[in-house]
């Protein structure tokens, strides 16, 4: 073969092989940016539990809670029939305001009448509990970091407190809409969290 004939052989060769590349951008640290696998779970390994609670506040929680919240009704039937182990859930309600609960200033509570029974409803600034990140469906194994599940709770309580409008003694006697999660435990209703409260039209 002459020397003609090797170049164009080497030439065809570099051609095919930089048709076959493709061009990834770096990152500032001249590492490849590659593209999310769209079929990929979704990852949280490098976020902070407050991150993951903003970012998901208004898919996972809001959203959620809107078109998956259970009446009054609904939530009876599942406290008759309770399940083997806790569970929690959506739940939207209007009542009216038994009363404001502020004997813990840092535990503040809004309590109302639920199918004839008083339901304490947590509005902060401390919340405790898992309602909240419990009733979203996210699970143990979905977190690769299990220190970030334990951490989200604590992180959603936080969360739903800033969207609170300012509790007080003369909320009580007046009939308030809430959005809520809550646990529900051998037939009781425990650490209900609100999500959204608004005071309604006597």
């Amino acid at each position: 073969m002459s020397l003609t004939q090797w170049g164009a052989l080497l030439t065809g060769c570099a051609a095919l092989l930089l048709t076959a590349c493709t061009v990834v951008d770096l990152d500032e640290n001249g590492k490849p940016i590659l593209p999310a696998d769209p079929n990929a779970k979704a990852s949280f390994d490098n976020q902070t539990p407050q991150q993951i609670a903003q970012q998901t506040w208004q898919a996972r929680v809001i959203d959620a809670a809107h078109q998956h919240a259970l009446d009054a009704t609904a939530l009876a039937a599942q406290m008759k029939t309770p399940a083997a182990t806790p569970h929690s859930v959506f739940v939207r309600l209007t009542s009216q305001v038994a009363r404001i609960d502020k004997r813990n200033e840092r535990e503040q509570q809004l309590v109302v009448s639920l199918n004839g029974q008083p339901l304490e409803i947590q509005t902060g600034p401390v919340v405790r509990g898992n309602a909240i990140r419990d009733a979203t469906g996210f699970k143990f194994e979905d977190f690769t970091n299990q220190v970030q599940f334990a951490q989200l709770s604590r992180a959603y309580n936080r969360e739903a407190v800033k969207h609170l409008p300012k509790i007080d003694a003369s909320w009580a006697g007046k009939p308030v809409s809430v959005l809520m999660a809550l646990t529900i435990n051998g037939g009781k209703a425990e650490d209900a969290v609100a999500l959204e409260l608004k005071q309604e039209a006597q």
